[in-house]
């Protein structure tokens, strides 16, 4: 009878993921970890999900509170737009907003004016920034996403799109603009009500950000951002007829396969027959979770390599901890090191005349 269970079960159909990007991947935020991939070194053209870049860009390089005013620039804008118009003043932090909620090409050109001094010298930041971050099949034409006259466009691949969002993502004021719905601002014009384009971010509760992308070329691109039981992820997919539906079943997916570990307490770091910092606090930033299935929960571990420093100081970093799953290298994240105050010891008259403020 338990045979011919066993073989009624292998009939069922199996439920197979449809995706109908072109390229996507689904990435942990906190580790870097690829969960889902398919074609994730494909180069495409991005279209307007390359205001990430600029976001971040702009955030790191310029004064938000600064008040600029629109001038001859916008009016070579064309697609989609906010509708800002010459001798309006609006602060960088307003057209940011802009930007990334209605994908103001317009908010593009004068954002890469008054930040860089030019388009040409604000995409020479985005094409620094890409480099930096490790971005090596990435390359940007403009700030807007838009393919130029002579038919270049900006590209990259759905992996470099999920690094460049895992970085974006660990600035505060990204994190906040990424995640709003809604946005209002006057300036010495008019005054304009922003909501986000991103479908997501209004009706699937775990979303936490996101920007959408279009030309004809490049087809409907998205990347979005989502967190569930301490597991956070980004999803990117380029050529996708039916984004917005695949990034719920992906993360539909993955928040139904994958449970949160707890591997690295910031607060409590114990390494096991460790001597040198005996008499210190070791110490990570953040508390380290690594999303796992059933199967691999058993198979985590962490080893730990602690620097023979002689001399340190309180937030030197003193060592780093290694987490796999079996032999698969996963995360590395610094510890740090901070120095036991000893207790003064005062006698029961010092404590009388301390009490007194004598």
């Amino acid at each position: 009878m338990k045979k011919l269970i066993f073989l009624l079960f292998l009939l069922l159909p199996i439920k197979v993921l449809a995706i109908s990007a072109q390229s996507s991947i689904v990435m942990d935020l906190d580790t870097g970890r690829i969960l889902y991939e398919n074609n994730i070194n494909e180069k495409h053209l991005i279209a307007s999900i390359s205001k990430i870049m600029t976001a971040i860009v702009t955030i790191e390089m310029a004064d938000l509170d600064k008040v600029v005013e629109v001038q001859d620039e916008v009016l070579e804008a064309t697609g989609s737009a906010i509708y800002i118009e010459m001798g309006e003043k609006l602060t960088i932090r307003d057209l940011l907003y802009g930007l990334m909620l209605r994908s103001g090409n317009d908010a593009a050109m004068v954002i890469a004016k008054n930040v860089a001094g030019s388009m040409e010298a604000f995409t020479m930041l985005m094409n620094e920034m890409a480099s930096k971050i490790g971005m090596q099949n990435t390359y940007f034409y403009n700030a807007h996403g838009l393919e130029e006259s002579d038919g270049n466009g900006n590209i990259s691949t759905a992996y470099d799109m999920a690094l460049l969002t895992k970085y974006a993502m660990q600035n505060a004021e990204f994190r906040k603009i990424f995640g709003t719905k809604n946005y209002q601002v006057k300036t010495n014009m008019k005054s304009y009500s922003w909501t986000s384009k991103n479908k997501l971010i209004h009706n699937y509760n775990f979303i936490t950000g996101g920007k959408t992308g279009y030309t004809q070329k490049a087809k409907r691109t998205l990347v979005t951002t989502a967190s569930s039981n301490n597991i956070n992820l980004v999803i990117v997919t380029l050529n996708d007829p039916n984004d917005f539906n695949d990034h719920i079943s992906l993360y539909k997916d993955i928040f139904r396969k994958y449970e949160a570990v707890k591997v690295l307490d910031k607060d409590n770091i114990k390494i096991k027959n460790e001597t040198q910092y005996v008499d210190d606090i070791l110490y990570t930033l953040e508390d380290i979770y690594v999303p796992v299935t059933k199967e691999e929960k058993n198979k985590l571990r962490i080893e730990y390599k602690l620097y023979n420093n002689k001399q340190y100081v309180d937030g030197d970093i003193v060592g780093e901890a290694s987490i796999y799953i079996n032999d698969n290298l996963i995360h590395k994240e610094n510890i740090y090191v901070m120095k036991k105050k000893e207790t003064e010891k005062l006698s029961w008259w010092e404590k009388l005349l301390r009490w007194l403020k004598w």
